[in-house]
């Protein structure tokens, strides 16, 4: 017959057990959560996702070009006599700076296709973003008597114009369209890239 104490002691026994037990099973079971957490995969990034982003961008300026430029304005009327009283000569020089890019907010769903760790990104091809003036302008401005009087113009806003109509022609020289095209393909992988794991494959192509 079993005493009291060595009934105890069995009690004690399997109780002890029992809570050793317990307690390395929840000590693995929270150690290795971590450890299975670790080797989940990354967040899939959606097309949505870089459609946001890129669109957020709004107008990407990917080339400026400085230009010095010289234009000579005559209002004539034909007529040297005329010319005297109501004639005007404007020359005028000044340094401009003509920004190239890509308008990112025109983009579409249908312009970002993910498919795996491949992404396809359609961006409109490169055109002219603004043209403005560095510095100032030098005006040289020659007016007939009459004119001078009866309709002073000082030659500043028509002078403006055609010195951004020149570097804006210097800007659209095929050569320079190509080279700022290139870059934002460039600058628009690298914006891309950031969103996606190191493994995924980028491309980018210009629309049709």
């Amino acid at each position: 017959m079993i005493s009291l104490r060595t009934r105890l002691w069995l009690i004690l026994s399997v109780f002890f057990a029992f809570v050793l037990v317990f307690g390395i099973g929840l000590f693995t079971g929270y150690s290795g959560w971590p450890a299975k957490k670790a080797v989940q995969p990354a967040e899939t990034v959606h097309a949505q996702t870089i459609l946001t982003a890129l669109k957020d961008q709004g107008f990407l300026v990917t080339q400026s070009i400085i230009s010095t430029q010289e234009a000579t304005i005559k209002r004539s009327t034909g007529s040297a006599l005329k010319d005297f009283f109501v004639g005007q000569t404007i020359r005028a020089r000044g340094t401009m700076e003509t920004n190239l890019g890509v308008d990112l907010s025109q983009l579409s769903e249908e312009d970002v296709q993910v498919n795996g760790s491949h992404i396809t990104v359609l961006i409109p091809a490169t055109k002219l973003f603004n043209t403005r003036l560095i510095g100032d302008i030098e005006v040289e401005n020659s007016q007939g008597i009459i004119k001078r009087v009866f309709q002073p113009d000082d030659g500043y806003n028509a002078a403006l114009a055609e010195l951004t109509s020149l570097a804006e022609g210097v800007a659209k020289d095929e050569s320079i369209l190509t080279n700022a095209q290139e870059r934002s393909k460039e600058e628009i992988q690298r914006l891309v890239k950031l969103l996606l794991p190191p493994a995924a494959e980028i491309e980018i192509k210009i629309k049709p």
